[in-house]
């Protein structure tokens, strides 16, 4: 249920504050980059401490929705920014002091100042948006979401944690799908993290368990057959020399090569052949493959479309995942094999050979869908539920 008026802020905030807790901790307003280090924090989002972050996570916003949550926000919220003055702020700033993005103790005005900036970029920020300290679309969106709908998304989020913590060990990696991103984790603290581009929504990465057992140098790319039906077959008949521009090579059952203006590209013929990418600059897979075993011949790969990590919403592949800095991550795998270290990695990558790797010691790897995580800085962060799990 949602409440207005200056009392129930009062009260929201007083409940709050009284539990000596907020939804997110206020931070100096004048230190932006303190909140954002807080939320970059070497806290895994998967860990032993994670269900506990969690659980006070949700007594916070227990409190919240004992005091009556916050009032939705009105369309006059809409492209709100710095140097706007204007009633429709008001609630703004409510809305931002009740999970602690703004300072409860600060005036309530009409005035979009640089306190109110800092607090949309940092709500922007915890919630994975472009923080762009704007209240563009997607942020009055997520700003509107309820406090019932985010304490839900909470415990059921505790629930996966506590469920995947049982296969963690010292040394381990997480993709986490629904925020696209990985963190490599040793000893309970995140030595890296890393943009991931991971599947489209009709074609989603898998939830899965396993170990990462070996790196392919510069590799080839053996076309899976579900590509080849929705989409090699497609290029082909827009463009019959997609194969050649992309050093595409197709193969019979016999393993002699064929040549593609043979093949009759207005049916399916194509499916029963195999397709392989040669090593080099067009290959999908870039310069390194990274190999678990998995039922779902999915992996952790390089890529060409370096400019897709600079997007925000990261969800454009057909399952696999694919790395930003994927070399210091494959540095990272290898750091057990004795002469890979990241000089050897970068030249095994400039030479374009073909290489395969097998690590000394497998390192688990985990897959999985947490939409809301806190840490032991208080943060809470969530994301969107873009597979519909929740």
């Amino acid at each position: 249920m949602n409440f207005s008026g200056s009392n129930i802020f009062k009260a929201l905030t007083g409940a709050v504050v009284a539990l000596g807790i907020s939804a997110a901790p206020t931070f100096a307003q004048d230190n932006v980059d303190a909140a954002y280090s807080a939320i970059e924090s070497i806290e895994p989002i998967l860990s032993f401490d994670t269900a506990y972050n969690l659980q006070l996570a949700i007594q916070k916003y227990e409190a919240i929705v004992a005091a009556g949550g916050w009032q939705e926000l009105s369309r006059g919220t809409y492209g709100l920014k710095k140097g706007d003055s204007q009633g429709h702020i008001r609630g703004l700033r409510r809305r931002l002091a009740a999970t602690g993005d703004l300072d409860p103790n600060l005036r309530i005005s009409d005035e979009f100042d640089s306190e109110v900036e800092a607090a949309v970029r940092l709500f922007q920020a915890r919630h994975g948006l472009r923080t762009t300290g704007v209240i563009d679309q997607e942020t009055l969106i997520t700003l509107n979401v309820t406090a019932e709908e985010k304490l839900a998304q909470l415990r059921l989020n505790e629930q996966r944690v506590e469920e995947a913590v049982s296969a963690l060990s010292d040394r381990y990696i997480v993709v986490n799908i629904p925020a696209a991103s990985i963190e490599a984790v040793e000893n309970g603290t995140v030595q890296r993290r890393h943009t991931a581009v991971v599947g489209r929504i009709e074609r989603q990465t898998p939830i899965l368990q396993s170990k990462v057992h070996e790196i392919n140098f510069n590799p080839y790319w053996h076309v899976p057959k579900s590509i080849i039906r929705r989409d090699i077959i497609k290029y082909m008949n827009d463009d019959p020399q997609y194969l050649s521009n992309f050093r595409i090579k197709v193969y019979g059952n016999d393993g002699e090569e064929l040549d593609p203006a043979s093949i009759d590209w207005t049916t399916d013929e194509a499916v029963q052949y195999a397709f392989r990418q040669e090593p080099g600059a067009e290959n999908s897979m870039g310069h390194v493959k990274i190999n678990f075993h998995n039922p779902h011949a999915v992996y952790l790969h390089d890529t060409p479309q370096k400019s897709l990590f600079g997007q925000n919403r990261r969800f454009h592949s057909s399952g696999c995942v694919r790395v930003d800095d994927v070399d210091a991550l494959v540095a990272w795998l290898l750091a057990g094999n004795e002469g890979w270290d990241q000089l050897a990695v970068d030249a095994a990558f400039a030479s374009g050979e073909r290489l395969d790797v097998g690590l000394k010691s497998p390192v688990p790897i985990i897959t999985t869908y947490i939409t809301a995580w806190a840490n032991r800085q208080g943060v809470v962060s969530f994301r969107e539920d873009i597979y519909q799990f929740d």
